[in-house]
Formats: C-alpha cells, structure tokens, sequence
C-alpha cells in the first residue's frame, strides 16, 4: 500500500470515528430523559478519543506497524458500542419511527467491537515495533485470535434477547440465533472469554518481561505501558479473588479495569511517543502543539476584546472591538507563534540549555581541574545539552585517522570507532548529521559531530554555537592529545626496554649459554677417556679451547649489541654449519633454495636452532641430528631433528627453551610446530616469513 493511501485510510478511519461519537454525544443529549447520564461512559467515549488520535498518528507515519490500526480498531469498536445503544434508545424511544434499522443496528454492535475489544491484548504483545519479544511467543497471538472467533460466533447464534444494554427495558431479538445451539453458543461465549483473559494475561506477562530486559532508551519507551500494563491484569485478578472472599467489588473491578484500558492505554502511549520518541512522530506531534496553542490563544484573545471593548464605547462597540481585537491578533502572531514552537520544542525534545548557558559551561569546565579522562565526557554532553541531539561525539585525530574519544549517550556506538582522514577536510562520519572541524593554530585536531532528529534540524543559531564551541575546543583537544602523545611515548619506551631485555636474554640463553653447556658436555667426555686415551683427551681439550674462545666472542658480541660475526657476515647457512661441527653428537645440515634474509628473521631461526640442538643433546639420548633449512612459497622453514628417545607431546608441556622459541616466532609472525613420540625421536619445525631472498643461491 502506498504511503498516501495509507495516510488517507488513517485519517479517513480517524474522522469516522470521531463522527460516530459525536453522533452519539447528540443521541446521548437527545435522549437524556429516556437514559440518565452516566460518568462512566463519557469518561470511556474521552478514552477513545485518545486512542483514534494515536492510532491515526501511528497508522499514517507507520504502515507497517500495527500498533496504530490496533489502536484505531480499538476506538472505532468501543464508540460504536456507545453509538448502538444511543440509536437504538432514540430509535424505540426517545422519537419511535424516525431512525430506521435500530434491529439491525443492535444487531452489529453486538458481534462487531469485539473484534475490537478483544485485540487488545495485540497491543501488549506486539508493543512497540509490532513483533512478539520472541517466537515462543506466537502461540498467544493464536489464542487470541482463535478466542476472538469463538466470541463473535457466539454472540451471532446464541439464541435469546440480544445483549449489551444499560437500558433494561429494550428487548431485541437475535435475528441470526439459532434455538438448537443454545448450549454450543453458551459454551463458545465462555471459552472465548477465557480465552481472552489468558491471552490477555500472558500478553501482559510478555510486556513485563520484555520491559526487564530492556535498557537504555528502550527501557524508557516501555517503562509507562508496562506499570499500566500490570495494573490491568492486577486488577481482574483481584475481583476474582474477592468473589472467592465473599466481597463484592464489582461497582470497583470493573470502571477500573475499563478505565485502565481505555484511557490509560492511550495515555501511556502517549507519553512514550511524546517524551521517548518511539515512534518518530516528533514533527507530527511538534505541528500540532503549534498550531493548537497559536489557535487557542489567538481566539481568546479575540473574544476578550470584543467582550471587554465592546460595551465600552457604546452602539458601534461591534466594530471597534472587531477592528481592536483584528490588529491586536496581528501584532500578537508571531511572539505568540515563537512561544508556540518553544513550548513544543519543551515539550518534544525537554529542556535546551541557551546558547549563553553552553558557552558559560564550557568556560566553567575549562577553569575547573578535570582530568583530561573528564575533559571531552564534559564537553560532549554540553554538544548534546545545546542542540538537542539524539547523539554526540568529540573525535580526536590519531595520525591518519579520527578516532571517537567521547561520545553521547554514553556507551553510544552508532557510529564507527575510526574514520580515515583525506587530506586536510573533514570525511563522512557515519550516523552523524553535521561536523565541525575543531583546530588549533591551523593544525587540524579533532572535529564536533551531532545526530539531530529529521523532524528537528539545526537552526542557524545552533549552527553557530557548535562553530563556536569547535573554535573554543581547539585547546581542550590540545592539551588531551599531548597527553595523549606523552602516554604513547612512555609505553613504546617500556616496551622496546622490555623487548630489548628479552631479545637479550633469548640471545644469551639460545647462543652463549647453549654453547657453555655444550662445552660442559664436552668436558664431561673429555673426563672418561683422559686416562684410557690421552691423546684424544687432548684434542678434545683443544676443542674445548676454541669453543670457550667463540663463546666469549659471542657473549662479548651481544653485550655490544651485536648478533653472532659469522651470521651477520656470512649469513644462516654458515653460521648454522659453524655450530653442527661444535655440536655434542653429529649433526648434519641440509639446505635447500635458501639464502640470506632480514636480520631478524636469520636470527630468529639462528638461535631457535641452536636451542633445538642443544635440547637434543641433553634430553633426547640421541646418537645423531639434523637441521634441514628450506623456502618454500615465501616461508622459511627449518626443522631439527633427532633419532632420540623422544617423547609423548599430549602429557609434556612446553618448558621455558620451548616456550621462547615460540615466542621468538611468533614475534616476527612466524610458528612452531613440535612432534615426537616414544621410541621414534623429536622433530621441532619452525616457519618464518622469508619475503625476498637478498642473496640467493642457486
């Protein structure tokens, strides 16, 4: 349906309604000494009212959501009860003869408001986006429905007097009653009303439910519907539990609960779309105050001057008053209408602090001693106090990009966290309406962004003061990204004194210490054959020799800050080779496409290398190793391996040479990968990310 035959179907619904109870104010008036006056149902004919503006409201700017045509079902069906009996009572009554069909009136407005009546627990249901809260919910929709059935067939067939009347004297037939199924129609009548009362309740149940779970503004838009809500399922409950108790609380129970549904239904919506916004009829609701407030005021003021004037000066007091009251009305309009558009903003949007107000808060929190973690939280909510926007938000420019330091309401992510910059001009922020670059001394430092309601842009003063409180922001901004700044450089500082430390103690513990420890063993075999073969005892002293020489150049090589001579000089396949012939058993290298890479990479793979060996040598009771070095699709892979006694990887944890290999690894983006098993030996695979060869071999 398009939307212009939706708006016309609301308001064409809206002035059917509104029709039919006037008809029945004036039978109601016709009438009054046929039917004494009753509170009760003038004050339901007000409650509906209610209902069929906000249904009308709600229909026209949401079509799809059925709220709206539930609520004008609702009105419609209730004011034609009234309507039936006011027609019928004038009709057999008040002027016999002169209204024809009364039979048939009766007979509609018998069965038709309860298709009405009855979808009223729709509206607990399905409030306020027209959905259950769930699907496990449907099922009370269909009780619903199925009991609305159940009652409208009633009531066609149940054979007898038709009912509904306060006045007990009028006895009309049911005309479609059928006599034979009197107890089926008895019987439908009384399982449609429970079933009413269960879907009712359930709905009600669904309501709270929904409203506990809520937050933030949600919360609020179901806050009112729900406190009547529970009211109304309280307030049967209760008459059922005095009938049980012996105490008649009828004449209470019912004007209550009818009272709760027809006239604080409609309230409660009300005040949800009024204060909350639920369903964006700001604009709507915004005109409309205008308009009746300027109307109001302008006829009294009208018909105060001629009343007042007029006998005042004599036989032609008509038109002097007429011309006074004419030019007072023109020269009122327009300060009128400017109190009109304030009143209504008041009541739509709440409170605006002045333009004077912003600023002067500004100024107070600038003199004030807030942490800078305060600073932009204060001055986004004074953004949000001066325009009346839905949201805020102060950016902070972070190198390349705007970054989002506070934003309103709190906890707000409707908009992107990060915004690329381009260039000097401020981009598209996602969410926001209206940006206003904030600088300082030229520099580009942040920006001001609001969300504002269609239904309520920003007028040209307020576009000023945002322009103003960006200028005046220029130092707040300053001062917190120097903060900024400083925080970020003490951190990098303790970390790269942090990274420093370990780098130089995986280096010492994979370099130095491992070769120490491979001269311990050496000298531990050096002890078993000294006396059964001195020869070999002393060449392997001589060993010992130089390995204790290279150490010490290592050890003297890392204090200087400086990787191993041969990896830096000749690169990872020498270095590694220079390493396997100090090793404690026989070690062989195998090379495959592999070359020289960045120092970290030949270095990360250097000493995870030697810690593999030298794992080997003390754990794995091996008799020889291996370290196969390959590049393969951008990756350098080494794998060290052994013909050990290996272990169960599952129960063994990584220890602390694992462990910093890992991490070692994984610092330049590469992985370790260890397998093994009992009786089979270990295998520690590494990958690094290789990039591009600087020499490779061929």
């Amino acid at each position: 349906m398009k939307e212009r035959t939706t708006v016309r179907l609301a308001r064409a619904w809206w002035l059917l309604t509104m029709g039919l109870l006037v008809l029945t104010v004036v039978l109601g008036i016709l009438s009054s000494g046929e039917e004494p006056a009753d509170w009760f149902s003038t004050a339901v004919l007000v409650g509906m009212t209610g209902f069929a503006t906000v249904g009308a409201l709600v229909a026209s700017r949401h079509p799809r959501n059925p709220i709206g045509w539930l609520f004008s079902a609702i009105a419609f069906g209730v004011v034609l009860v009234g309507f039936r009996e006011t027609y019928v009572v004038y009709a057999l009554f008040t002027s016999p003869g002169s209204l024809p069909g009364a039979t048939v009136v009766a007979w509609l407005g018998g069965w038709i408001p309860l298709l009405a009546i009855t979808s009223i627990p729709f509206v607990f249901l399905l409030f306020p986006d027209g959905s259950p809260p769930s699907r496990r919910w449907r099922p009370v929709g269909w009780i619903a429905l199925a009991s609305m059935s159940l009652l409208v067939l009633g009531n066609i067939v149940v054979p007898g007097p038709l009912g509904g009347f306060n006045l007990e004297r009028i006895h009309i037939a049911n005309p479609t009653g059928i006599q034979g199924l009197s107890g089926v129609a008895n019987g439908m009548l009384t399982a449609g009303a429970l079933g009413v009362v269960v879907a009712g309740v359930a709905s009600v149940i669904a309501l709270v439910l929904r409203f506990r779970r809520a937050r933030g503004e949600e919360r609020q838009q179901l806050r009112w519907l729900a406190y009547v809500a529970a009211a109304t399922a309280a307030v049967p409950l209760i008459g059922i539990a005095s009938v049980f108790a012996g105490v008649d609380l009828g004449n209470l129970v019912f004007p209550s609960f009818f009272l709760l549904i027809l006239i604080g239904i409609p309230v409660a919506s009300g005040i949800a779309i009024l204060k909350y916004r639920v369903l964006d009829l700001d604009i709507v609701i915004k005109k409309t105050v205008v308009f009746g407030a300027v109307v109001v005021l302008v006829t009294a003021v009208y018909l105060a001057v001629v009343v007042v004037v007029g006998p005042s000066v004599g036989g032609e007091g008509s038109g002097v008053a007429s011309l006074a009251a004419t030019i007072i009305v023109v020269l009122a309009f327009q300060p009128v209408s400017r109190w009109a558009r304030r009143l209504a903003d008041r009541l739509v949007y709440g409170e605006r602090a002045t333009p004077y107000e912003v600023l002067s808060g500004l100024s107070d929190r600038l003199g004030a001693s807030y942490s800078t973690e305060d600073v932009l939280p204060r001055l986004v909510q004074i953004l949000a106090a001066g325009t009346g926007a839905t949201q805020a938000g102060v950016w902070l420019r972070v190198g390349p990009d705007l970054r989002r330091a506070a934003s309103w309401p709190s906890g707000s992510d409707g908009t992107a966290i990060n915004v690329r910059l381009s260039g000097d001009d401020l981009p598209e922020f996602p969410g926001m309406d209206h940006a206003f670059a904030v600088r300082h001394q030229g520099e580009l430092l942040g920006a001001l962004t609001v969300a504002v309601p269609p239904s309520d842009p920003l007028t040209p003063s307020q576009e000023k003061l945002l322009r103003d409180l960006a200028a005046q922001a220029g130092l707040v901004l300053r001062n917190v990204r120097l903060v900024e700044d400083l925080r970020a450089s003490r951190q990098r500082i303790v970390a790269a004194q942090d990274e420093r430390a370990k780098a130089l103690e995986r280096n010492i513990h994979d370099g130095a210490q491992q070769q120490l420890v491979a001269l311990a063993v050496k000298v531990r075999l050096m002890e078993s054959v000294i006396r059964t073969d001195p020869e070999k005892a002393l060449a392997m002293a001589r060993e010992v020799g130089a390995d204790a020489g290279d150490a010490l150049e290592n050890l003297r090589d890392l204090a200087r800050g400086i990787y191993p001579p041969l990896l830096a000089d000749k690169g990872l396949v020498a270095a590694l080779e220079g390493q396997a012939r100090k090793a404690a058993i026989p070690t062989e290298v195998l090379v495959e496409n592999v070359g020289r890479y960045a120092q970290d990479v030949e270095a990360a793979v250097y000493f995870c290398s030697l810690e593999a060996l030298q794992n080997v040598a003390k754990y794995a009771h091996a008799s020889r190793a291996s370290i196969k070095l390959t590049q393969i699709n951008g990756s350098l892979t080494f794998e060290v391996a052994d013909d050990g006694d290996g272990f169960d990887p599952t129960t063994t944890g990584y220890g602390t040479g694992l462990q910093g290999m890992a991490d070692r690894l994984d610092a330049i983006g590469g992985t370790l990968i260890v397998r093994s098993e009992p009786g089979y030996g270990t295998s520690v695979t590494g990958r690094a990310p290789a990039g591009s060869l600087r020499e490779p071999i061929a």
